[in-house]
């Protein structure tokens, strides 16, 4: 079959969860992707109890990478993403696309089609995300985004980004006071769902390792956006964020990422030309805020364990 338009490479990565995995890469083949080839890339990130196996033998067609050790998010896509960008140089690679799509991610069968189609329609966009929902049906804040500028994070870390969400100075990282049903130009969407343009990926580069698990999407588009590339969220379409049970099975390890995520991309583009006291601050408030989410998450009970 001949393919008019780029590939559409879609990359996923497991760790100990085969069968949402397979899940997720159902509701993906069940979406249309109009007349582009689609490679399906899955990432085993140091598993070892079998996930391996079975995603091979229920999706003959894939291909499957394993890795030795879990890499993270980070380290784990870029596996996949290595060997896309060296597939082939000297091809068009504008009309050619990468989807990030977490392993416990439901898409709806029109959100690819349609995320292809709004980059299609306007090329100066690098990134799209669409709009995502947990499975109560209320918006995962995490799909769209303003960087954590030290304004931005002294009011998440003080709390009255929460307690003011309509209010445009207080809620830049979250953008609550954005309707969630509006298209919208914004610094960062989630890595649950990130549709990248190749030419993107080809200027800013890989994923940032140093991010285990978080803040490796922030990065990432800050680094796109600062080669003129903009980054839109798209709620013209729709998918579940079902929130990993991988994440869950490590919680106070998912904690301690999500913090010294926040201090590390401070520390990367920020703190250098940020007056040191306010770096102190920063990182005074980043600590003092993983200490009491590690300490409330010690007594809640299993089911309420936080993970993020």
């Amino acid at each position: 079959m001949i393919h008019p338009r780029g590939p559409l490479h879609v990359v996923v990565v497991n760790y100990k969860t085969a069968d949402m995995t397979a899940d997720a890469v159902h509701s993906l083949l069940s979406s249309d992707v109009a007349d582009r080839a689609r490679y399906l890339w899955i990432v085993d990130n140091g598993s070892y109890d079998g996930s391996a196996t079975v995603l091979r033998d229920r999706f003959p067609d894939l291909r499957l990478i394993e890795s030795p050790r879990n890499l993270g998010f980070a380290g784990g896509n870029n596996l996949a993403l290595r060997k896309i960008l060296a597939q082939d140089r000297t091809q068009e690679r504008g009309d050619s696309f990468v989807l990030l799509l977490n392993s416990d991610v439901q898409v709806e069968p029109e959100a690819v089609a349609a995320c292809l189609m709004f980059m299609e329609n306007n090329q100066e966009i690098g990134v799209v995300g669409p709009k995502v929902v947990l499975p109560d049906g209320t918006l995962d804040l995490a799909c769209r985004r303003g960087f954590p500028t030290p304004l931005n994070a002294f009011w998440k870390l003080t709390g009255l980004a929460k307690r003011f969400p309509q209010r445009r100075l207080f809620a830049g990282y979250n953008l609550t006071y954005l309707d969630e049903n509006e298209i919208a130009e914004v610094d960062s969407v989630g890595g649950a769902f990130m549709l990248i343009r190749m030419t993107a990926i080809d200027q800013a580069g890989l994923l940032d390792e140093r991010f285990f698990m978080y803040g490796e999407d922030l990065d990432w588009a800050y680094r796109i956006k600062a080669h003129g590339w903009q980054v839109f969220y798209y709620p013209e379409a729709r998918v579940t964020h079902l929130k990993s049970a991988s994440a869950r099975r490590q919680s106070r390890r998912m904690i301690y990422e999500f913090y010294r995520a926040m201090w590390l991309f401070h520390h990367k583009h920020y703190a250098p030309r940020t007056f040191f006291l306010i770096n102190w601050l920063v990182m005074i408030g980043i600590v003092a805020r993983g200490v009491l989410a590690l300490t409330v998450n010690t007594f809640r009970t299993t089911e309420r364990k936080r993970f993020a």
